[in-house]
Protein backbone atom coordinates (compact mmCIF):
# COMPACT_ATOMS: atom_id res chain seq x y z
CA UNK A 1 0.00 0.00 0.00
CA UNK A 2 1.19 3.33 -0.95
CA UNK A 3 1.60 6.35 1.70
CA UNK A 4 -0.79 8.26 -0.45
CA UNK A 5 -3.29 5.25 -0.39
CA UNK A 6 -2.75 5.27 3.39
CA UNK A 7 -3.36 9.10 4.10
CA UNK A 8 -6.50 8.64 1.56
CA UNK A 9 -7.88 6.89 4.72
CA UNK A 10 -7.34 3.10 3.63
CA UNK A 11 -6.64 1.26 6.68
CA UNK A 12 -3.13 -0.20 6.12
CA UNK A 13 -2.97 -3.87 5.60
CA UNK A 14 -5.11 -4.67 7.82
CA UNK A 15 -7.08 -7.28 5.72
CA UNK A 16 -4.34 -9.50 6.99
CA UNK A 17 -3.94 -8.58 10.35
CA UNK A 18 -6.11 -11.34 11.74
CA UNK A 19 -3.73 -13.86 10.21
CA UNK A 20 -1.12 -12.27 12.27
CA UNK A 21 -0.57 -10.21 15.02
CA UNK A 22 -1.13 -6.00 15.25
CA UNK A 23 1.81 -4.42 15.35
CA UNK A 24 1.54 -1.73 17.70
CA UNK A 25 3.55 1.60 18.48
CA UNK A 26 3.56 3.15 22.14
CA UNK A 27 3.68 6.94 22.51
CA UNK A 28 4.54 8.01 25.86
CA UNK A 29 6.57 5.14 27.88
CA UNK A 30 5.98 6.69 31.66
CA UNK A 31 4.24 4.65 34.11
CA UNK A 32 1.34 4.10 32.05
CA UNK A 33 2.81 3.44 28.88
CA UNK A 34 5.44 1.18 30.14
CA UNK A 35 2.46 -0.27 32.13
CA UNK A 36 1.00 -1.13 28.56
CA UNK A 37 3.30 -2.00 26.60
CA UNK A 38 4.06 -5.17 29.46
CA UNK A 39 0.57 -5.56 29.14
CA UNK A 40 0.65 -6.23 25.63
CA UNK A 41 3.94 -8.44 25.61
CA UNK A 42 3.11 -10.55 27.92
CA UNK A 43 -0.51 -10.70 28.84
CA UNK A 44 -2.55 -9.97 25.69
CA UNK A 45 -2.47 -12.35 22.45
CA UNK A 46 -2.85 -10.62 18.97
CA UNK A 47 -0.51 -8.06 18.91
CA UNK A 48 3.42 -7.43 19.16
CA UNK A 49 4.47 -4.14 20.40
CA UNK A 50 7.19 -2.92 17.83
CA UNK A 51 7.94 0.65 18.36
CA UNK A 52 7.68 2.59 21.18
CA UNK A 53 8.42 6.61 21.41
CA UNK A 54 8.75 9.15 24.50
CA UNK A 55 10.42 12.18 24.72
CA UNK A 56 13.43 10.49 27.14
CA UNK A 57 15.19 8.88 25.16
CA UNK A 58 16.99 6.99 27.88
CA UNK A 59 13.36 5.41 29.46
CA UNK A 60 12.38 4.58 25.58
CA UNK A 61 15.55 2.46 25.52
CA UNK A 62 14.88 1.05 28.53
CA UNK A 63 11.43 -0.12 27.46
CA UNK A 64 11.92 -1.01 24.23
CA UNK A 65 14.44 -3.51 25.62
CA UNK A 66 12.17 -5.27 27.78
CA UNK A 67 10.35 -6.28 24.56
CA UNK A 68 12.54 -8.31 21.47
CA UNK A 69 12.18 -6.93 18.09
CA UNK A 70 10.66 -3.63 19.57
CA UNK A 71 12.39 -0.18 18.19
CA UNK A 72 12.88 3.39 19.31
CA UNK A 73 11.88 6.06 17.21
CA UNK A 74 11.91 10.01 18.61
CA UNK A 75 9.52 11.10 16.59
CA UNK A 76 5.92 9.95 17.40
CA UNK A 77 4.40 11.60 14.10
CA UNK A 78 7.08 9.30 12.60
CA UNK A 79 6.38 6.42 14.37
CA UNK A 80 2.39 6.77 13.60
CA UNK A 81 3.37 7.26 10.07
CA UNK A 82 5.70 4.04 10.01
CA UNK A 83 5.02 1.38 7.78
CA UNK A 84 5.85 -1.43 9.78
CA UNK A 85 2.48 -0.14 12.09
CA UNK A 86 -0.63 -0.99 12.59
CA UNK A 87 -2.31 0.65 15.31
CA UNK A 88 -1.13 3.05 18.21
CA UNK A 89 -1.39 3.69 22.26
CA UNK A 90 -1.30 6.79 23.19
CA UNK A 91 -0.04 7.55 26.48
CA UNK A 92 1.99 11.11 26.22
CA UNK A 93 0.90 14.04 28.31
CA UNK A 94 -2.61 15.42 27.05
CA UNK A 95 -1.21 18.56 25.54
CA UNK A 96 -0.24 16.23 22.88
CA UNK A 97 -3.15 13.75 22.04
CA UNK A 98 -4.69 16.43 19.42
CA UNK A 99 -2.18 16.12 17.13
CA UNK A 100 -1.07 12.48 17.66
CA UNK A 101 -4.81 11.68 17.24
CA UNK A 102 -5.39 13.44 14.56
CA UNK A 103 -2.12 11.99 12.57
CA UNK A 104 -3.67 8.49 13.10
CA UNK A 105 -6.88 9.31 11.56
CA UNK A 106 -5.06 10.79 8.60
CA UNK A 107 -3.06 7.83 8.27
CA UNK A 108 -5.76 5.59 8.88
CA UNK A 109 -4.68 4.00 11.63
CA UNK A 110 -6.55 2.56 14.76
CA UNK A 111 -5.96 4.64 18.49
CA UNK A 112 -6.10 3.75 21.96
CA UNK A 113 -5.49 7.14 23.58
CA UNK A 114 -5.11 7.42 27.16
CA UNK A 115 -7.91 9.92 28.27
CA UNK A 116 -8.00 13.06 28.21
CA UNK A 117 -9.03 13.08 24.14
CA UNK A 118 -7.41 16.66 24.30
CA UNK A 119 -7.09 19.14 26.52
CA UNK A 120 -10.34 21.30 25.73
CA UNK A 121 -13.88 20.63 24.27
CA UNK A 122 -13.30 22.57 21.54
CA UNK A 123 -10.35 20.53 20.12
CA UNK A 124 -12.14 16.94 20.87
CA UNK A 125 -14.88 17.93 19.13
CA UNK A 126 -12.05 18.65 16.07
CA UNK A 127 -10.79 15.00 16.40
CA UNK A 128 -15.29 13.96 16.44
CA UNK A 129 -15.51 15.59 13.31
CA UNK A 130 -11.95 14.61 11.66
CA UNK A 131 -13.01 11.19 12.27
CA UNK A 132 -16.98 11.69 11.28
CA UNK A 133 -14.99 12.85 7.93
CA UNK A 134 -13.24 9.53 7.68
CA UNK A 135 -15.77 7.15 8.66
CA UNK A 136 -18.24 9.02 6.29
CA UNK A 137 -15.24 8.25 3.30
CA UNK A 138 -14.07 4.48 4.19
CA UNK A 139 -17.35 3.44 7.40
CA UNK A 140 -15.10 2.36 9.55
CA UNK A 141 -14.22 4.58 13.02
CA UNK A 142 -10.89 4.17 14.40
CA UNK A 143 -10.60 6.02 17.54
CA UNK A 144 -11.00 4.40 21.27
CA UNK A 145 -10.74 6.66 24.53
CA UNK A 146 -8.71 4.91 27.35
CA UNK A 147 -11.82 5.26 29.67
CA UNK A 148 -10.97 1.89 31.30
CA UNK A 149 -13.67 1.01 34.27
CA UNK A 150 -16.41 0.14 31.03
CA UNK A 151 -13.53 -2.94 31.17
CA UNK A 152 -14.00 -3.50 34.74
CA UNK A 153 -16.11 -6.54 35.41
CA UNK A 154 -18.21 -5.15 38.57
CA UNK A 155 -18.85 -2.02 36.28
CA UNK A 156 -20.00 -4.47 33.51
CA UNK A 157 -21.88 -6.43 36.15
CA UNK A 158 -24.03 -3.31 37.20
CA UNK A 159 -24.55 -2.18 33.53
CA UNK A 160 -25.94 -5.54 32.67
CA UNK A 161 -27.92 -5.69 35.88
CA UNK A 162 -29.39 -2.06 35.16
CA UNK A 163 -29.71 -2.61 31.33
CA UNK A 164 -32.26 -5.62 32.51
CA UNK A 165 -34.43 -3.70 34.49
CA UNK A 166 -33.13 -5.06 37.65
CA UNK A 167 -33.00 -2.17 39.58
CA UNK A 168 -36.43 -0.87 37.92
CA UNK A 169 -36.09 2.69 36.42
CA UNK A 170 -32.56 4.46 37.96
CA UNK A 171 -32.88 7.37 40.05
CA UNK A 172 -29.60 8.71 42.01
CA UNK A 173 -26.28 7.52 41.56
CA UNK A 174 -23.46 8.24 44.27
CA UNK A 175 -19.94 8.35 43.68
CA UNK A 176 -16.98 8.25 45.54
CA UNK A 177 -13.42 8.54 44.11
CA UNK A 178 -10.59 8.85 46.73
CA UNK A 179 -6.73 8.86 46.87
CA UNK A 180 -4.54 8.18 49.98
CA UNK A 181 -2.13 11.03 48.51
CA UNK A 182 -1.69 13.58 45.48
CA UNK A 183 1.50 15.34 44.15
CA UNK A 184 2.29 18.96 45.75
CA UNK A 185 1.08 20.07 42.16
CA UNK A 186 -2.10 18.91 41.97
CA UNK A 187 -4.88 21.70 41.81
CA UNK A 188 -8.75 21.33 42.18
CA UNK A 189 -9.33 22.17 38.71
CA UNK A 190 -6.93 18.87 38.39
CA UNK A 191 -9.72 16.91 41.07
CA UNK A 192 -12.15 17.44 38.18
CA UNK A 193 -9.92 17.26 35.48
CA UNK A 194 -7.96 14.28 36.31
CA UNK A 195 -10.16 12.15 38.72
CA UNK A 196 -13.80 13.14 38.46
CA UNK A 197 -13.30 12.86 34.63
CA UNK A 198 -13.78 8.81 35.03
CA UNK A 199 -17.25 9.57 37.03
CA UNK A 200 -18.46 11.74 34.23
CA UNK A 201 -18.15 8.45 31.96
CA UNK A 202 -19.17 6.31 34.71
CA UNK A 203 -22.52 8.32 34.77
CA UNK A 204 -23.21 8.56 31.50
CA UNK A 205 -21.94 4.92 30.76
CA UNK A 206 -24.26 3.30 33.19
CA UNK A 207 -27.23 6.00 32.16
CA UNK A 208 -26.70 5.87 28.64
CA UNK A 209 -27.56 9.84 28.81
CA UNK A 210 -25.76 13.03 28.42
CA UNK A 211 -24.95 15.26 31.67
CA UNK A 212 -27.16 18.82 31.64
CA UNK A 213 -25.52 20.39 34.40
CA UNK A 214 -22.68 20.42 36.75
CA UNK A 215 -22.42 21.76 40.57
CA UNK A 216 -19.13 21.99 42.59
CA UNK A 217 -18.95 22.48 46.65
CA UNK A 218 -16.20 23.01 48.40
CA UNK A 219 -16.24 21.07 52.20
CA UNK A 220 -14.21 22.00 54.96
CA UNK A 221 -10.69 21.35 53.53
CA UNK A 222 -8.45 18.49 55.54
CA UNK A 223 -5.12 19.55 56.58
CA UNK A 224 -3.37 17.25 54.56
CA UNK A 225 -4.52 18.84 51.30
CA UNK A 226 -2.07 20.24 48.98
CA UNK A 227 -2.01 24.11 50.05
CA UNK A 228 -4.24 26.82 48.82
CA UNK A 229 -6.54 24.19 47.36
CA UNK A 230 -10.01 22.65 48.05
CA UNK A 231 -10.00 19.28 48.81
CA UNK A 232 -12.41 17.29 48.99
CA UNK A 233 -15.05 18.38 46.59
CA UNK A 234 -18.61 17.71 45.93
CA UNK A 235 -19.90 17.28 42.45
CA UNK A 236 -23.23 17.32 41.85
CA UNK A 237 -24.34 15.87 37.96
CA UNK A 238 -27.92 16.30 36.34
CA UNK A 239 -28.64 14.15 33.78
CA UNK A 240 -31.09 15.31 30.52
CA UNK A 241 -33.56 13.66 31.50
CA UNK A 242 -33.21 14.84 35.64
CA UNK A 243 -31.54 12.15 37.22
CA UNK A 244 -28.75 13.00 39.91
CA UNK A 245 -25.48 11.99 40.12
CA UNK A 246 -23.28 12.85 43.06
CA UNK A 247 -19.51 12.26 43.26
CA UNK A 248 -17.59 12.87 46.35
CA UNK A 249 -13.50 13.51 45.27
CA UNK A 250 -11.35 12.89 47.80
CA UNK A 251 -7.68 12.90 47.12
CA UNK A 252 -5.93 13.10 50.13
CA UNK A 253 -6.89 10.53 52.49
CA UNK A 254 -4.15 8.92 53.59
CA UNK A 255 -5.75 5.43 53.34
CA UNK A 256 -5.61 4.47 49.64
CA UNK A 257 -7.49 4.39 46.36
CA UNK A 258 -10.89 3.33 46.45
CA UNK A 259 -13.34 3.94 44.14
CA UNK A 260 -16.92 3.51 44.82
CA UNK A 261 -20.12 3.76 42.75
CA UNK A 262 -24.28 2.69 43.95
CA UNK A 263 -27.23 2.93 41.61
CA UNK A 264 -30.31 3.31 43.13
CA UNK A 265 -33.38 2.91 41.43
CA UNK A 266 -37.20 2.38 42.08
CA UNK A 267 -36.91 -1.53 42.80
CA UNK A 268 -32.99 -1.57 44.59
CA UNK A 269 -30.15 -0.30 44.62
CA UNK A 270 -26.52 -2.22 44.21
CA UNK A 271 -22.92 -0.95 44.37
CA UNK A 272 -19.69 -1.74 43.87
CA UNK A 273 -16.46 -0.86 44.99
CA UNK A 274 -16.48 -2.36 48.27
CA UNK A 275 -13.79 -5.19 47.41
CA UNK A 276 -16.39 -7.84 47.84
CA UNK A 277 -17.87 -7.59 44.20
CA UNK A 278 -21.05 -6.14 43.53
CA UNK A 279 -23.38 -5.83 46.87
CA UNK A 280 -27.65 -5.73 45.51
CA UNK A 281 -30.23 -4.63 48.04
CA UNK A 282 -33.92 -5.87 47.07
CA UNK A 283 -36.80 -6.53 49.59
CA UNK A 284 -34.76 -5.93 52.97
CA UNK A 285 -32.19 -8.52 51.54
CA UNK A 286 -28.48 -7.39 50.99
CA UNK A 287 -25.85 -9.47 49.66
CA UNK A 288 -22.04 -10.03 50.22
CA UNK A 289 -20.46 -8.38 53.22
CA UNK A 290 -17.98 -6.30 52.87
CA UNK A 291 -14.57 -6.39 52.90
CA UNK A 292 -11.63 -4.16 54.83
CA UNK A 293 -9.07 -4.56 51.99
CA UNK A 294 -8.38 -0.89 49.46
CA UNK A 295 -5.74 -1.00 46.63
CA UNK A 296 -3.03 1.02 47.04
CA UNK A 297 -3.31 3.01 43.70
CA UNK A 298 -5.45 2.42 40.35
CA UNK A 299 -3.25 -0.03 38.85
CA UNK A 300 -4.11 -2.68 41.23
CA UNK A 301 -7.75 -1.82 41.62
CA UNK A 302 -8.49 -1.17 37.47
CA UNK A 303 -5.70 -3.72 36.13
CA UNK A 304 -8.15 -6.47 35.16
CA UNK A 305 -9.92 -3.91 33.09
CA UNK A 306 -6.55 -2.54 31.28
CA UNK A 307 -6.11 -6.21 30.56
CA UNK A 308 -9.65 -6.86 29.34
CA UNK A 309 -9.46 -2.90 27.25
CA UNK A 310 -6.34 -3.58 25.50
CA UNK A 311 -7.66 -7.43 24.92
CA UNK A 312 -10.64 -6.15 23.44
CA UNK A 313 -9.23 -3.18 21.45
CA UNK A 314 -6.67 -5.28 20.02
CA UNK A 315 -9.55 -8.01 18.73
CA UNK A 316 -11.17 -5.13 17.44
CA UNK A 317 -8.21 -3.95 15.37
CA UNK A 318 -7.89 -6.35 14.14
CA UNK A 319 -11.46 -6.70 12.59
CA UNK A 320 -11.24 -3.00 11.51
CA UNK A 321 -13.73 -2.12 14.60
CA UNK A 322 -13.68 -0.24 18.20
CA UNK A 323 -15.03 -2.05 20.86
CA UNK A 324 -15.06 0.20 23.20
CA UNK A 325 -15.57 4.34 24.05
CA UNK A 326 -14.71 6.35 21.48
CA UNK A 327 -14.19 9.93 20.69
CA UNK A 328 -17.33 11.12 20.76
CA UNK A 329 -17.51 10.30 24.80
CA UNK A 330 -14.04 11.75 25.00
CA UNK A 331 -15.11 14.84 23.91
CA UNK A 332 -18.16 14.96 26.17
CA UNK A 333 -15.86 13.90 29.23
CA UNK A 334 -13.93 17.16 28.31
CA UNK A 335 -17.08 19.31 27.78
CA UNK A 336 -18.40 18.07 31.14
CA UNK A 337 -15.38 18.87 32.90
CA UNK A 338 -15.16 22.39 30.98
CA UNK A 339 -18.38 22.77 33.15
CA UNK A 340 -17.57 21.59 36.31
CA UNK A 341 -13.92 23.98 35.82
CA UNK A 342 -16.37 26.86 35.65
CA UNK A 343 -18.87 25.39 38.50
CA UNK A 344 -15.66 25.22 40.62
CA UNK A 345 -14.26 28.60 39.69
CA UNK A 346 -17.89 30.63 40.12
CA UNK A 347 -19.35 28.51 42.65
CA UNK A 348 -22.93 28.15 40.35
CA UNK A 349 -24.20 25.62 38.25
CA UNK A 350 -23.16 25.22 35.26
CA UNK A 351 -25.01 24.17 32.09
CA UNK A 352 -22.68 22.00 29.83
CA UNK A 353 -22.00 23.03 26.21
CA UNK A 354 -22.48 19.87 24.14
CA UNK A 355 -22.28 20.30 20.29
CA UNK A 356 -24.69 18.70 17.84
CA UNK A 357 -23.96 14.45 17.51
CA UNK A 358 -25.34 14.51 14.14
CA UNK A 359 -22.82 12.62 11.80
CA UNK A 360 -21.16 10.69 15.15
CA UNK A 361 -22.32 6.78 15.56
CA UNK A 362 -23.05 6.31 19.25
Amino acid sequence: MTTAETRAGALPDLADVPARELQVAVLGVGMMGADHVARLYSRISGAQVVAVSDAFAEKAEQVAATVPGCRVIGDPLVAIADDDVDAVLIATPGQFHEEQVLACIERGKPVLCEKPLTMEADSSLAVVRAEDEYAARTGRRLVQVGFMRRFDPEYAELKALIDAGGLGEPLLVHCAHRNAAVPPHFTSEMMVNDSVVHEVDVARFLLDEEIAAVTVLRPKATRHAVAGQSDPLLVLFETTSGRMVDVECFVSTGVGYEVRTEVVGEDGSAMIGLDAGLVRTSGGSSGAARSTGIAPDFRQRFGRAYDIELQRWVDAARRGEVDGPGAWDGYAAQAVCAAGVEALRSGQRTEVRLASREGTAS
